[in-house]
């Protein structure tokens, strides 16, 4: 969350009646100070990404015959956001990251992933590598979800850890994919791909 809740930035919330849950409010989204809209509910990146694959928005991912998600697999009891199956080709892996720290000393827009040390993403990132060393097609999603943000890099500066084993898996075959969301009056959706490097 870091740089998502700035003194004077303007927060979204939406509210539950669920007598089950823990708080009754969820934080959705802030604007800054400098106008950036950042959807900071990580649950929404993998909604937003079913989403743009079903509507056809993500070229790279078009052309499956079913979509199931939250499907158990690989050798750390992990569970993938998204797979992808066709009766031609090899499943689809995805494992979705929500991108949402801006380097704002950068004039590019130069967002990172991820924006503290995640020794669950780097369980993500060795499941990946093994669904590409079984035959399988793997892919890192970066669904970027602030509004300033126009290109993502690994956060080595962060954590050194997750960005030699995301250097690893791109050797080993595992794809990378960023596409950033539109921030409109009653709806954010993914609409244009940006770069990683």
């Amino acid at each position: 969350m870091t740089g998502c809740a700035e003194p004077g930035s303007i927060v979204w919330y939406s509210t539950s009646d669920n007598a089950k849950r823990k708080y009754p409010n969820s934080w959705e989204m802030t604007e800054t100070a400098l106008g950036h809209k950042i959807c900071v509910n990580t649950v929404r990146a993998n909604t937003l990404v079913v989403e743009a694959i079903e509507n056809g928005v993500i070229e790279e991912l078009t052309g499956y015959q079913s979509l199931k998600t939250e499907v158990k697999y690989g050798q750390e009891n992990s569970r993938i956001d998204i797979l992808l199956q066709d009766s031609d080709r090899a499943d689809c892996y995805i494992e979705v990251k929500s991108v949402t720290l801006l380097d704002n000393a950068s004039t590019t827009g130069q967002g990172y992933f991820p924006d503290a040390q995640t020794t669950r993403g780097q369980k993500h990132l060795r499941e990946l590598t093994e669904m590409v060393q079984t035959g399988h097609r793997a892919v890192l999603f970066f669904a970027v979800l602030h509004s300033g943000i126009e290109n993502v890099s690994a956060a080595h500066h962060i954590d050194a850890k997750y960005s030699q084993l995301l250097k690893q898996a791109r050797e080993a075959g595992v794809e990378v994919i960023c596409y950033k969301a539109a921030f409109f009056d009653n709806e954010i959706t993914l609409l244009s791909k940006v770069d990683f490097s």
